[in-house]
């Protein structure tokens, strides 16, 4: 099936129900990456809204028309968005789930692979192998970043990146940073009162200077462990989703990349 779409989508041509220049992707870096490789010959749909966080979408009847109406499906798989892979296993589409990119190497159950700009363009070649379509404009960019990334963070007086939300694991071991996770996997997921005491006692002994909390959900964890062991809170962007505010000022994958990096040389004492 992934090589009839393919086909559809080389040929620009229209196949069954389902419109073969229509690609539903499950959140902004799958959308941005299609968008991308795909230009003007495709029409992506972004199921997460904007403002929203992925972990928690809940499809609407409309959005299991367009997975029905689809000729690709872009998800991460492995139970990140449960309800749309169910609704990908009942369409006709062509559904691809990155996380079983070849290639990716996953850490665990984390799924946050584009983060890491090596990894994310793992994923886009794998967006462009189901699009036909060339990646090699975008991958030059993503080996841009990756370079910008090294070179920044490679002096710094600090090495533990203190996080509301373990989203950074793939970022952290990439450029040799140790995360320090105030929560779990998912940002709804509140520690206990032990895990944040064991929190708090290691940044006191770190030193870490800095708690970065993230766009799309509260700050109050962050914001206690901050006020308990005089650190300073920060914005680091988790990338699955554009604010408002992002969307409305052009923001997108890399200017958001790009800004998380000078939070980082910020908050890690980077020269």
């Amino acid at each position: 099936m992934v090589g009839t779409v393919t086909a559809a989508f080389a040929a620009g041509g229209d196949s069954g129900t389902g419109g073969s220049d229509r690609v539903v992707a499950a959140f902004y870096p799958l959308a941005y990456a299609a968008e991308q490789v795909g230009g003007a010959r495709v029409r992506v749909n972004d199921l997460t809204p904007v403002g929203a966080e992925p972990h928690d979408l809940e499809l609407s009847p409309g959005d299991v028309v367009a997975v029905d109406g689809a000729g690709l499906v872009l998800l991460m798989g492995h139970g990140f968005q449960p309800q749309l892979e169910r609704a990908a296993r009942g369409s006709a589409a062509e559904a691809v789930s990155l996380l079983d990119a070849p290639g990716l190497h996953r850490l665990g159950n984390d799924p946050h692979v584009w983060l890491d700009p090596v990894r994310y363009a793992t994923i886009v070649r794998a967006v462009a192998r189901a699009l036909a379509a060339d990646p090699a404009p975008l991958l030059a960019r993503l080996a841009a970043l990756d370079r910008a990334y090294r070179t920044g963070l490679a002096d710094c007086a600090r090495r533990d990146l203190v996080t509301s939300h373990a989203a950074f694991t793939y970022l952290a071991r990439r450029y040799g940073l140790r995360q320090v996770a105030v929560e779990g996997l998912t940002p709804d997921a509140e520690p206990t009162p032990r895990a944040l005491a064991r929190i708090v006692a290691r940044v006191r002994t770190t030193g870490a200077t800095t708690v970065f909390t993230e766009p799309l959900v509260s700050a109050r964890i962050a914001r206690t462990v901050a006020a308990a062991t005089g650190a300073r809170v920060a914005t680091l962007d988790p990338l699955e989703g554009l604010t408002p505010q992002e969307r409305d000022r052009g923001a997108d994958y890399f200017s958001l990349m790009r800004a998380n990096l000078a939070a980082l040389r910020k908050g890690l004492g980077c020269r």
